[in-house]
């Protein structure tokens, strides 16, 4: 064999891997992946609906509306309660109403549960995240919700 055929045969012959070479080590890749905590979540999206519902029952003349972050406490239900009163049952099914009609058309979001429309004195509607509170205003100052729940953050708000 000539010399050229010789290096190219070692050319395009692998070498032999010995038993006692190692083997490159693998590197392990690991995707970043940007977890977003639930609270961060949850709050990039609420404050929307949260502003869609406290429009709604101040439309409706609602009074005293108060919400109250409920994210930092462990045991809750829902990450935010808002609550309000009006003077008559007539005003507290308005104002049900407005709030339920209000969800549908801007954040396309039905209520999961509803409890009180019967009687009209507290209404409850449950939006899975939010829970509304409707009261007739002497059951609002009988329960007094704000008062168990007086160590999460409260926003009132005004007409």
């Amino acid at each position: 064999m000539t010399e050229e055929k010789k290096s190219k045969k070692a050319v395009t012959k692998p070498a032999a891997k010995s038993k006692t070479a190692k083997a490159p080590a693998k590197k392990s890749v690991k995707k970043a992946v940007a977890k977003k905590p639930a609270a961060k979540k949850a709050a990039s999206k609420l404050p929307g609906e949260l502003d869609v519902i406290v429009e709604a029952i101040l439309d409706k003349k609602g009074q005293n509306v108060v919400s109250l972050d409920l994210r930092k406490v462990g045991s809750s239900i829902c990450d935010f309660f808002v609550i309000c009163n009006a003077d008559s049952t007539p005003n507290v099914s308005a104002i049900a109403d407005n709030v339920e009609d209000e969800m549908i058309v801007k954040c396309k979001k039905k209520v999961v549960r509803s409890q009180g429309k019967e009687n009209r004195f507290w209404i409850i509607q449950d939006y899975g995240d939010i829970v509304v509170h409707i009261f007739q205003t002497e059951y609002r100052n009988f329960y007094r919700l704000e008062e168990l729940w007086s160590d999460c953050p409260k926003k009132e708000y005004q007409d």
